[in-house]
Formats: structure tokens, C-alpha cells, sequence
């Protein structure tokens, strides 16, 4: 559905360009933003080179598998159904760990790695578990701690102090994470009293 609405954007803004005399605007406006593109996807590619092979040195070294023991008790409580020593958990940890770094293009793929390990959990194939529904909050509501892409497109579009931002996505960041928490207790609340009706 995306798809159709970007190509109607597009359509759309050529025949405004021909019925205005404007075809020229347009295609100078592509040419520069395919240059632009191609740059920032170098400055991106550089930053997530960096950060998703510090993951990887990480998972390697067993600082993951460290990260899991020291957060155990706080990952243990929210998701009691996930064995402690199930690959979920370590998979749930890289993903949180990635968002939490701002790496959000490595923090995709380690998600569906970690639904792929909860979904080994889950009985009934259909539904999503309670651990993956929390799971999926969590990582959605993005809860971070250093900003990488955001600091990199920043940083490329010439900002005097790219970092400026890092007290308002702590902030931010937090208070969607523990928004999220929040409702998805009330709503599990609500589950429980409507299935005991």
C-alpha cells in the first residue's frame, strides 16, 4: 500500500511540474537528492560498519552472555516465561542492547531474530505470546541511550553540535519505554478481567 502512495506522490508531482512549466525543478530536485542520498548512505554506512561489528566483538567475547547474567533478574521478571538459558533471551538482550546504542538497522534484524527464538517457545503458532507482545513494545518504543543514526544524519546535514540532542532522547526515550510498560499491563489487566467474566 506504501508503495502505491509514494508512486502517486511521485506521479503526482510530475504532472503539477508539466501543467507549471516546472519539469526542469524537478529534475535537477532528482538528480541532487540522489547525490545527497548516496553521501549520507557512506556517512550511515560507516557509522553501522562500526557499532554492528563492536556487536558482533561483543557477542563473541561473551560480553552479551555477560550483559544477560548482570540483567537476568530485571529480564527473568518481565518475561517469566522465557527460560533464562534460552537463546530468546540472549537475542532479546543484543536487540535492546542495539536500540539502546541507536543502532535501529541492527537492532531490526537481531528483533526478528529474537521473535524467531520466542516463537520456538509458543505453543499455539497463530497467537503471539505475552513475552512477544512485550518483547515488541519495548523494542518499538525504542528506549536509548546514545543516539548513533540520529547523531550521524545530524552530523551530516552540517549541525554545529549533532550530540545537542542526547538530554531530550533520554528523556523521551524513557518515558515512551515506561508508557509502553505501563499500557501493556493495564491492557493484559483488562484481558484477564473481561476472560474471567
Amino acid at each position: 500500500m506504501l508503495n502505491y502512495i509514494w508512486l502517486g506522490m511521485i506521479l503526482l508531482g510530475v504532472i503539477w511540474a508539466l501543467i507549471t512549466g516546472r519539469l526542469d525543478n524537478v529534475t535537477q530536485a532528482v538528480v541532487s537528492s540522489a547525490d545527497e542520498g548516496v553521501e549520507l548512505s557512506v556517512v550511515l554506512l560507516g557509522i553501522m560498519c562500526l557499532w554492528s561489528g563492536l556487536m558482533n566483538i561483543a557477542q563473541k567475547s561473551g560480553l552479551i552472555r555477560a550483559l544477560t547474567r548482570f540483567s537476568k533478574g530485571l529480564f527473568t521478571g518481565m518475561f517469566p516465561k522465557v527460560p533464562e538459558d534460552h537463546r530468546a533471551m540472549g537475542a532479546m538482550v543484543l536487540s535492546f542492547a542495539a536500540n539502546f546504542l541507536g543502532l535501529g538497522n541492527a537492532a531490526t534484524p537481531l528483533g526478528i531474530k529474537a521473535m524467531e527464538q520466542l516463537q520456538t517457545l509458543n505453543e499455539d503458532k497463530d497467537t503471539a505470546t505475552d513475552a512477544m507482545v512485550l518483547f515488541m513494545l519495548i523494542n518499538a518504543s525504542c528506549l536509548q541511550f546514545i543516539p548513533t543514526t540520529v547523531i550521524a544524519l545530524r552530523n551530516a546535514a552540517g549541525s554545529s553540535n549533532a550530540a545537542g540532542i542526547l538530554p531530550q532522547v533520554w528523556i523521551s526515550s524513557f518515558f515512551s519505554t515506561l508508557t509502553a510498560i505501563v499500557f501493556y499491563y493495564i491492557f493484559k489487566a483488562f484481558e484477564k478481567g473481561r476472560d474471567q467474566i
